[in-house]
């Protein structure tokens, strides 16, 4: 009768085990956009969950989003990721025609949705992954969407909501390669209030210097379509910040958002600088959980 007991006990905990198993699973592939740009695509997760897809940033990759994807408790969902064009594993086309325009990221976030047959996905954009969300509103509406979330997303490129740090764009631009490399180095650890592990710095960096140089020249001069994009939105909107970015002001970026579009939430993270995803993981993980929760 004991053995029974036990026996039946165990058996809710191997299934949890075994699916857990299950969802670890990684599933990649790859998606064409409009214009013939291969983009990596990878999943995760439960793959009969809600569907989210995180965008990540300028010199990142899908490796961005690991304390999320590895998260017990966000596991239950169908966990998307994919490198932008010119980032990580996905095509890196070598002229700068190829990243002007941002109706291109936009399409490109299209593509994603389409090919990965994602049903009304949640959208988690950070930095750059803001413009891209955006320039996918202007062009695609919200109809596809449940919801939004902007994590330090990039507003409008202007003096007033992008600090100013010339010397370290102008040196990630440069054709001398070493200047190049210190460049990138110097904007990632612009990127952290709470500095991460060694590990994982030389991983990010390493992330870094696989971005297109190209594509570095031709990102600042884009043009976000914010009104277009923004304002017609009726889908839940959070703007997520972390207090202490130094590559995107918090306060004039949400304030001209809010203008935009009053409906924004938002949260700042007072132990953060450009990445709480990472520096507050635990928190970040728990805020976007209640947040899909509340998403009908």
């Amino acid at each position: 009768m004991l053995l029974f007991t036990l026996r039946r006990s165990l058996i809710p905990l191997f299934l949890l085990l075994f699916s857990g198993a299950l969802f670890a699973q990684v599933k990649n592939y790859t998606v064409t956009a409009p214009d013939g740009v291969t983009l990596a695509v990878q999943e995760s997760g439960n793959p009969q969950g809600r569907p989210i897809i995180f965008i990540h940033g300028l010199l990142g990759s899908h490796l961005n989003w690991e304390k999320q994807v590895q998260d017990a408790q966000l596991q239950r969902y169908r966990l998307i990721t994919f490198d932008l064009r010119g980032h990580g594993l996905s095509a890196k086309p070598q002229q700068e025609s190829a990243y002007s325009e941002s109706r291109l990221w936009g399409d490109d976030l299209a593509a994603v949705i389409e090919g990965s047959h994602a049903k009304k996905p949640l959208l988690v954009g950070w930095s750059l992954g803001g413009v891209v969300i955006t320039s996918y509103l202007a062009a695609h509406g919200d109809a596809s969407l449940s919801g939004v979330v902007y994590v330090d997303g990039v507003v409008e490129l202007t003096p007033e909501q992008i600090p100013a740090h010339p010397d370290v764009y102008r040196d990630m631009t440069a054709s001398d390669l070493k200047t190049h490399l210190d460049g990138e180095r110097d904007f990632l650890r612009l990127c952290f209030h709470q500095q991460p592990d060694r590990a994982t710095f030389e991983r990010l960096l390493a992330n870094a210097a696989l971005a297109a140089w190209p594509m570095q020249r031709a990102v600042p001069s884009l043009r976000v379509p914010l009104e277009k994009g923004l304002k017609p939105a009726r889908i839940p909107l959070l703007f997520i910040y972390g207090k202490h970015d130094a590559l995107v002001n918090p306060q004039p970026s949400l304030a001209r958002a809010k203008a935009v579009n009053p409906r924004i939430q938002s949260l700042v993270f007072e132990n953060s600088g450009h990445t709480p995803f990472i520096e507050e993981s635990e928190r970040f993980n728990r805020e976007l959980g209640a947040f899909i929760g509340g998403v009908n």
